[in-house]
């Protein structure tokens, strides 16, 4: 009974430092994007957590237990469904129901959807319809070509985004007449450097809290007879709460254009840099690595694509269109503990 209670307290200490390392990271990445404005700002934070969350990934496929070939897989595909219809579903459902309806730059977001499709169809669906090996496997070669294309494209996108197509990314100016945060004053540059420095800290602490959490979510999982997949999907909404939680936050002060690149970023960052570093790691250590999902979860994923381009096709969003991504979000839900 002590032993219980003991761990009861462990995790709940455990649950109040994440929610303030969260609360931490979104402070300090917000101070980073008013210096240096869109996108980069954004940009900042999904490349942090990526790197973070690759590391994590690279960790726990080393320590080689059962299932590791998998982990990679769940966490992209987990990721790929909690912001595509999790973090933007909850962005435009709480928008929608303070400002009714929002707009943003749909040459942007159509864009980065596009590449998003892409590169989880070259990652997820191609395995599993590939035929030089059975399963849902890659040979070594298809692995290295899939994950070349993947960081290629992915660097052709922050290319488009950042240098020859930026102003598809930034707030329409209707937006920036009422952001409160485009006109208050830049932080200096000792703060922001200062900002940057406890960003990389606090999302440290925020995987490190997710990996010292994790046995006990497998345990729940385990002891509930739930799917293993279901502890993928829990530690990607464990390291995604930053970015989700900024997102949610700049969608409520009607800056949606923010949290599309949050969300959007954070799904290409995760294939795009994921991808390539752990295909890499499994062809060097000669590792198992499977990539390919089931058809239900590559249903779930087309349905999702294809509700996002109708969403993001005419640059307004209502509560309406956010309440359609959760329910699919639900769905997801659901079908992953009875699939």
């Amino acid at each position: 009974m002590s032993a219980l209670l003991s761990q009861t307290w462990f995790i709940a200490l455990m649950s109040i430092t994440l929610i303030g390392a969260v609360l931490s990271a979104v402070h300090h990445a917000e101070v980073i994007a008013h210096k240096t404005g869109e996108p980069y700002g954004t940009l900042v934070l999904s490349i942090s957590v990526t790197i973070i969350e690759v590391s994590l990934i690279i960790s726990m496929m080393l320590t080689g237990h059962e299932g590791s070939e998998f982990i990679a897989r769940d966490a992209v595909f987990a990721t790929v469904m909690i912001v595509i219809n999790g973090v933007i579903g909850l962005c435009i459902f709480t928008g929608g129901l303070t400002h009714h309806e929002m707009t943003f730059r749909n040459e942007g977001t159509n864009s980065a959807l596009a590449v998003l499709t892409a590169l989880a169809t070259f990652i997820l669906v191609m395995p599993t319809v590939t035929i030089s090996t059975p399963g849902p496997d890659f040979t070594k070669s298809q692995l290295a070509f899939a994950g070349i294309a993947s960081f290629a494209l992915y660097i052709t996108f922050l290319f488009f985004q950042t240098v020859s197509h930026r102003d598809y990314y930034l707030p329409k100016t209707e937006d920036k007449k009422t952001d409160i945060n485009f006109h208050a004053l830049k932080p200096t540059n000792a703060k922001t450097a200062t900002s940057a420095v406890l960003l990389i800290l606090s999302l440290i602490t925020v995987v490190g809290l997710a990996e010292l959490l994790s046995p006990a979510i497998e345990r729940g999982v385990a002891a509930a007879g739930a799917p293993k997949t279901i502890v993928g999907i829990a530690i990607a909404l464990l390291v995604l709460l930053p970015e989700g939680f900024a997102a949610v936050r700049a969608a409520r002060a009607n800056r949606l254009q923010s949290s599309l690149n949050l969300a959007l970023g954070s799904a290409l960052a995760s294939i795009g840099l994921t991808i390539p570093t752990v295909a890499a790691i499994a062809i060097f250590f000669n590792l198992p690595l499977s990539l390919g999902i089931s058809d239900l979860n590559m249903t779930l994923m087309y349905l999702s694509f294809f509700i996002g381009a109708l969403t993001l096709a005419i640059g307004r969003t209502t509560l309406l269109q956010g309440m359609v991504h959760i329910i699919i979000f639900l769905e997801y839900l659901f079908l992953s503990l009875v699939p």
